[in-house]
């Protein structure tokens, strides 16, 4: 069974775009650059569901 975790190794700032990325299953360039377009009206409806995505997911152990 998936977890979603938030993995140690290929991450570039908290590990939130890879560790989804590993749970669709897609490119993490892909959940990246969406991450980028909700960043780009004010930052604000990119930066709310990262902070909270980055406090619920777990580390990787």
């Amino acid at each position: 069974m998936k977890k979603l975790v938030r993995p140690r190794k290929g991450r570039r700032f908290a590990g939130v775009a890879i560790g989804i990325a590993n749970y669709l299953n897609v490119d993490v360039t892909v959940v990246r650059l969406i991450w980028v377009f909700l960043f780009i009206p004010g930052g604000f409806p990119g930066l709310i569901p990262y902070i909270l995505c980055w406090l619920v997911i777990p580390e990787e152990n």
